[in-house]
């Protein structure tokens, strides 16, 4: 399909969405909620409410809202007693802006009946499915957020549940990615069966990228079973949806940091030259090409490469 075509379809599957979750939330109501308030009042009486003051040009900014439309609606506010203003002492062309007691008992209202409709459309799933759905949530979030505001990227340690994470999400990647067969999950099953039952502590260890506390990215350091002296670094893997994030350099850096202060000597590592994304990685940490060999795995004709780099 064309590209021009492939957008035009997902352009329409969005907007069937935009307008199925409309719906859902009652925006198409005449007053949001059951109340006297639209969408956009309703958006401003909650910044206004969650604030002790606030300017009316820093809601507008937040809000994106036309200067002459968001003035208007304050005015409106005001002649229903629900807001207050006063000059900011800082900026005397400024004006602060905050809630009476009616404008705050309204908030109150909105933000309890907001709270129930909410609570009641979650209360129709299963556990598994409210968790489903606010994963699928939190990744729309961080798709559509702007570039500078940066999803929280945390490396940490590994622990229970993580290994079988890794293993499944490296068959199913690599099967849809470069279509390896069923040898390649095994062989990472192993990889991952030997490191979880006769790891050193001191010695190896895994880590696990996580954004905004989903994960989705591993790998981890063994003793070289022919050199004890040298690290191996092993299945490195980063989920698609973040790439771009510099996740797969702050895991290879995990493990020459630690692999330095364990002592070893030097670090090694085996991959396929078709990773062409990791061999970037690893060649901007230092490693260079030491060896490679051709070989038929995972139902392909592939070319095998051991990449190293001193650690002293």
């Amino acid at each position: 399909m064309p590209v021009s075509e492939s957008l035009s379809s997902q352009t329409e599957a969005v907007r069937s969405f935009n307008r199925f979750y409309t719906r859902q939330i009652g925006v198409l109501d005449e007053g949001l909620l059951a109340s006297p308030f639209t969408l956009t009042q309703a958006r401003v009486l909650f910044e206004l409410g969650t604030r002790k003051s606030v300017t009316a040009s820093e809601i507008g900014e937040l809000l994106g809202l036309d200067a002459g439309y968001l003035s208007r609606m304050v005015q409106g506010f005001m002649t229903q007693g629900l807001l207050t203003r006063k000059p900011s002492k800082e900026d005397g062309r400024q004006w602060l802006l905050s809630l009476t007691s009616e404008g705050r008992k309204a908030f109150r209202e909105l933000d309890r009946m907001s709270h129930r409709l909410t609570e009641s459309q979650l209360s129709r799933l299963s556990e598994p499915g409210r968790q489903r759905l606010l994963a699928s949530m939190q990744e729309v979030q961080r798709l559509l957020s702007p570039a500078d505001d940066c999803a929280k990227v945390v490396v940490r340690t590994h622990r229970i549940g993580d290994i079988g994470w890794a293993i499944e999400r490296h068959g199913q990647l690599y099967a849809d990615e470069y279509q390896f067969n069923e040898e390649f999950e095994a062989l990472v099953a192993t990889l991952f069966a030997q490191f979880a039952s006769k790891r050193d502590p001191a010695m190896e260890r895994m880590w696990v990228a996580e954004v905004d506390g989903a994960r989705v990215g591993c790998i981890f350091v063994v003793r070289n079973a022919d050199d004890p002296t040298a690290a191996q670094l092993r299945c490195l893997l980063v989920d698609p949806k973040a790439r771009g994030l510099g996740i797969g350099k702050r895991l290879v850096d995990e493990c020459i940091v630690f692999a330095t202060e364990a002592g070893y000597a030097r670090m090694v590592l085996w991959t396929n030259d078709l990773l062409v994304s990791a061999r970037r990685i690893y060649q901007a940490a230092g490693f260079s090409l030491a060896s490679e060999e051709r070989h038929h795995s995972f139902g392909h004709d592939l070319v095998g490469q051991v990449w190293g780099r001193p650690l002293r």
